[in-house]
């Protein structure tokens, strides 16, 4: 099964994987703006947004390749958030030749959890176990978004949320997703850009702090004002950042 997907613009591509929290729909403040001078490719991982749930194995960074086989795309550029960012590590680590650019925003990676992600998962667990979805659902609109995110951000992420949860819950026991590839960090030869959220969950500011000290070459940018997802809490000011990163002329 190929992701469902849309393209926009032309030009050196650049692939944006959407946080788990989300779906590829994150990406709308910045899609117009980047199609301007790239083939900006969104896409939905299995259970999110117009990608349905199977049976069938199946492991993310497998499906993102098999995207881009499709797609007939090589190398491309990957803008990642959270959960996207892992995978986003697994295809850049698997096969480094089909990654130029990096971007890692508030990334996901095996590291320890922190008390803060814990008491997160374990509020989120009772609320789920209890049937309470839109208890659920809110509790990771107010975890996720940072404080400069307008109603219109939030119920965004509300909306895609929900939706995750539904589609999710409801394939119950039959989701059979895999590890898919082990990360090498120091085998991404990617020009890599690792942002973090000054007002994150700390979790993910030491994942920041470890990818750009292990990474080859990776640069870190904190971002003092942003939360989880500063694309939606400053959208203007993410798309610039990511927008530099992307036309930086350096080799």
């Amino acid at each position: 099964m190929i992701l469902s997907h849309d393209t926009t613009g032309s030009g050196p591509a650049v692939l944006l994987l959407h946080a788990g929290v989300a779906d590829s729909r994150m990406w709308d403040p910045q899609r117009a703006p980047l199609a301007r001078h790239h083939r900006v490719i969104r896409c939905d991982l299995r259970g999110y947004g117009d990608t349905p749930l199977t049976s069938a194995r199946f492991d993310n960074a497998g499906d993102v390749k098999a995207l881009l086989d499709s797609l007939g795309e090589r190398p491309v550029a990957i803008v990642a958030a959270s959960a996207g960012g892992q995978v986003a590590l697994q295809v850049a680590s698997e096969w480094p030749g089909l990654v130029s650019h990096l971007m890692l925003i508030n990334s996901a990676y095996a590291l320890p959890p922190t008390r803060s992600v814990q008491r997160f998962a374990r509020r989120e667990d009772a609320l789920l176990e209890a049937g309470d979805l839109d208890g659920a659902t809110e509790l990771n609109v107010a975890t996720w978004l940072g404080p400069d995110a307008d109603d219109d951000a939030r119920e965004l992420v509300r909306t895609m949320q929900r939706h995750a949860f539904d589609v999710q819950l409801a394939a119950g026991d039959d989701i059979n997703e895999e590890a898919g590839p082990a990360i090498d960090l120091e085998a991404i030869t990617a020009r890599t850009l690792v942002v973090s959220g000054g007002q994150d969950l700390d979790h993910f500011r030491a994942v920041a702090n470890h990818l750009a000290g292990h990474i080859p070459g990776a640069r870190h940018t904190q971002l003092g004002w942003a939360g989880h997802l500063p694309n939606l809490e400053r959208p203007a000011e993410t798309t610039a950042l990511i927008t530099e990163f992307l036309d930086d002329p350096r080799d």
